[in-house]
């Protein structure tokens, strides 16, 4: 084992060496270990799903597990949710460890047969700032100024080749500006394009989870426009470039003679005329193969053209805030590139001059499909609409879902992001574009299901970025339809970005910076001058069956993960495994929308809950309201209740306990709230007192008095025909962390009223110290509105209360209701 460590690199011995002391691995387990415990590293917000994966060599069976508070040793929950699954990888046996239900907040670490993990956080921030690191790499990426080096380059690009007018064949064309494509200098216009508008389509949705500390060159300082729509900017002006004109169109900058050795951006020196500097050809797009040795399949123009208009039509859209005098010229030029790829359909292929590795995207009808309706977003134009659906049909799945393997960039990109646009933009067809990304997600769903870690994408070049093309269509269909059927394959892919596969490494470079993640990607930035490339989502694994088959591959240190490699699938840290260590541009760019989208819905979990764990306010972003009605004893408003929001054609939110359930008086009543659409469900079955008033923290039933209590409850509403729901609202609404704790155990969510919303005093009578008027109610409601707001805002009124009130809440609902809607609020149904 000395002789053994002693042989390993000072580099990742310390990267190592500190994985362990996180972790709490003893060094002699680490090397000695047959069995490992894979978790995501950056962590799970509380209410994530989370699964860990036990993957072992040997022989063992697991049966339950166990989570550990790290900083007070004491066990905190016994897990016996597992799945166990044969073998895999380089694995004998693997199990699924299911600890979705622990939702409090810390630091904690699995133990199961002896094998304890490496330490996570359960928080509703772990996602905070990750969508803004991602674009260190996109910042270094930066050709012409690149603001990492403080430095200029490629600044002389570039000379036409392959323009029909020989005229202009040869002639310089200012293309400088853009990113580089990944460690190599090439820059392609398809991985560009759609780098553009993935960063411009994250923003749009996802605002408020991007910073401004930097200017539009990419130096230090607030310009106050975001970081990411500076770099959206900074490629849209490169595009513009590549298209100067009408119905002249550039595909690609240099080619593979690029491949001369690793040196910094500023320092390259390749020369690919003797007459023309360092300036480097710029292939003009003609529709037809290209190439000498090894030609290329062009059949068409529309990938390409499809491309420039989406991503003009996008960029006029989301920058028109901050660029209004671009507008005007990105709507032509998007209308002009649309145009064109109708006249002009097929593919385009970039080129290869020394080997035969090309970007041999064979499909266009998703460019023109995106193209299409995003320019209806543009222009309100519905001839685009009807464009859309007529390409959406001739391609309702991107044809990597399902498939085994693919030409490198076969299918590009790797998530039609038409698909949404239609759903959101096309009534008529909603539900038709819905299928198409569902049909997607069930095949990668289904190839998934025989593996620990649900992993059913292929293992070809680029694996990581048709993880995140995936990750982000099974992101959209969820926002689209609330249908959560495949929320926990889509929390496997996630996990597996972030260290839940077999090597236990992160994919995206310094990300987490103090856990397992690529330290020694392919790069000259960190082969040669040890500069990190933070942010940069590296290729990922391939099949062990292409590795061997690459031409150029040597290993230059000893494989950390030699133990976890196989036939099957093999990824390294190594700077000299290009096919699986090479972060690129548009990968990175791609994992925008989906980091901002989980910073996002953690956000608004953030938002929804107290500090004892309960849920009292949904989509603080959106102007809902949801009306929380609950009974025990008192029925009398009822039948108002029912009238009242009938007329409004609104939904509210029922909770009723066992006996009131029970009571034949309230039968009719029951059965109109269940016709009417709204939502029942448990308020408790014998409506318990379950923690003092005076000292929260300490209770008054046992958790298996509280289990048989609730679950009579929900076998009440069964009898009434009425499903349990995911709800579950306490009785008196008050309870502490253990009774939220235990609501999960039993799979319901325990919600409460918006502390500050005051209408849950409706209960109180003039006798009582406590007692609120309902004009006093009233008002301070309104109030509370004026000053905050009352988006997502949970209202709770009873739905009778003693008689010794006069003045009830429930026959002013019809003025509450109303307000609420002049004031632009919605009332909603619980989801």
């Amino acid at each position: 084992m000395a002789n053994f460590f002693g042989m390993i690199p000072i580099r990742f011995k310390l990267t190592f060496c500190l994985y362990l002391i996180l972790s709490g691995t003893s060094i002699f387990n680490a090397f000695g270990q047959h069995s490992w415990i894979r978790i995501n590293q950056l962590g799970y917000t509380e209410k994530d799903i989370k699964v860990a994966v036990l993957a072992t060599t040997e022989k063992i069976s697991c049966q339950s597990f166990k989570l550990v508070d790290a900083v007070t040793k004491k066990q905190v929950y016994t897990g016996t949710k597992i799945t166990a699954f044969n073998a895999y990888a380089a694995f004998s046996k693997s199990w699924r460890l299911d600890f979705s239900n622990f939702t409090r907040p810390g630091n904690y670490y699995l133990l199961a047969e002896g094998i304890q993990s490496p330490t996570f956080t359960i928080d509703n921030k772990v996602y905070d700032s990750t969508a803004d690191f991602i674009l260190r790499y996109m910042r270094q990426q930066r050709s012409k100024y690149n603001p990492f080096l403080k430095d200029s380059c490629h600044t002389q690009d570039g000379f036409i080749v392959y323009h029909p007018n020989k005229s202009k064949d040869s002639t310089k064309l200012d293309v400088s500006g853009g990113w580089h494509d990944a460690s190599d200098y090439l820059q392609y216009l398809p991985t560009s394009a759609n780098a553009i508008y993935q960063m411009l389509f994250a923003y749009e949705n996802n605002p408020a989870s991007f910073a401004d500390q930097y200017d539009a060159w990419g130096n230090i300082g607030s310009n106050q426009i975001p970081d990411i729509l500076d770099e959206a900017k900074w490629g849209i002006d490169w595009m513009i470039k590549m298209n100067p004109d009408k119905g002249e169109y550039y595909n690609q900058i240099a080619d593979d003679r690029d491949h001369a050795g690793m040196r910094l951006p500023t320092k390259d020196s390749v020369k690919y005329s003797t007459d023309k500097g360092l300036a480097r050809p710029v292939y003009f797009i003609t529709g037809q193969p290209q190439g000498e040795k090894y030609k290329n399949n062009t059949k068409g123009m529309a990938s390409s053209a499809g491309k420039f208009a989406s991503a003009f039509a996008k960029g006029a859209i989301v920058l028109e805030k901050f660029y209004p005098q671009l507008v005007a010229a990105l709507k032509q030029k998007a209308i002009d590139a649309f145009d064109f790829g109708i006249q002009n359909p097929g593919n385009t292929q970039t080129i290869s001059v020394k080997a035969p590795y090309i970007y041999a995207e064979d499909n266009d009808v998703d460019d023109m499909e995106l193209a299409a309706i995003t320019l209806y977003q543009l222009t309100g134009n519905k001839t685009y609409l009807k464009k859309g659906i007529q390409f959406a049909s001739q391609e309702p799945v991107t044809p990597w879902m399902g498939a085994d393997t693919a030409n490198h960039y076969q299918w590009y990109p790797f998530v039609n992001l038409g698909h949404y646009a239609g759903a959101i933009s096309d009534i008529n067809n909603r539900p038709l574009y819905i299928s198409f990304l569902q049909m997607g997600i069930k095949k990668v769903v289904e190839k998934g299901k025989g593996n620990p870690f649900l992993n059913g994408v292929p293992f070809i070049w680029c694996s990581n970025n048709l993880t995140v093309g995936i990750l982000t269509q099974m992101h959209l269909y969820r926002k689209l339809t609330g249908d959560n059927t495949y929320a926990e394959p889509e929390a496997a892919l996630r996990d597996w970005l972030f260290g839940c596969n077999p090597w236990g490494t992160s994919m995206i470079c310094d990300l987490p910076e103090k856990g397992i993640a690529p330290k020694d990607p392919h790069s000259a930035f960190t082969h040669l001058y040890k500069y990190k490339i933070s942010g940069g989502v590296v290729d990922g694994p391939v099949y062990g069956s292409i590795w061997k088959k690459l031409i150029g591959i040597t290993l230059y240190e000893p494989d950390e993960f030699e133990i976890f490699q196989s036939q099957q699938v093999v990824y390294h840290d190594d700077y000299g495994d290009y096919s699986t260590n090479e972060p690129t541009m548009d990968g990175t760019a791609s994992l925008s929308y989906y980091l901002s989208a989980l910073q996002k819905d953690a956000h608004q979990q953030a938002a929804q809950f107290d500090n004892q764990g309960a849920i009292i306010k949904l989509n603080p972003e959106q102007k809902k309201i949801y009306l929380l009605f609950s009974a025990h004893e008192f029925a009398d408003g009822g039948t108002t209740i029912v009238h009242t929001l009938r007329k409004h054609k609104a939904k509210g939110n029922f909770f009723f306990t066992g006996d009131f359930l029970r009571n034949k008086n309230n039968e009719h009543l029951i059965n109109q709230i269940k016709l009417n659409g709204h939502y029942i469900g448990s308020h408790s079955n014998k409506h318990l007192l379950y923690a003092d008033w005076e000292k929260r923290d300490s209770l008054l039933v046992t958790s298996e008095i509280f289990e048989q209590d609730l679950k009579a409850s929900i076998l009440a509403l069964e009898n009434r025909g009425i499903k349990k729901g995911n709800w579950f609202l306490p009785p008196y609404e008050w309870y502490n962390k253990d009774i939220v704790q235990w609501s999960n155990d039993n799979n319901l969510t325990l919600i409460n009223f918006t502390p500050g919303t005051g209408t849950n005093s409706d209960y109180t009578y003039p006798t009582l110290k406590n007692y609120k008027s309902t004009d006093e109610i009233i008002k301070k409601l309104f109030e509370l509105e004026r000053n905050f707001g009352l988006n997502g805002n949970l209202l709770l009124i009873h739905l009778g209360t003693d008689r010794r009130r006069h003045d009830k809440l429930y026959n002013r609902l019809n003025e509450i209701i109303i307000r609420l809607k002049k004031l632009g609020y919605r009332i909603e149904k619980l989801p």
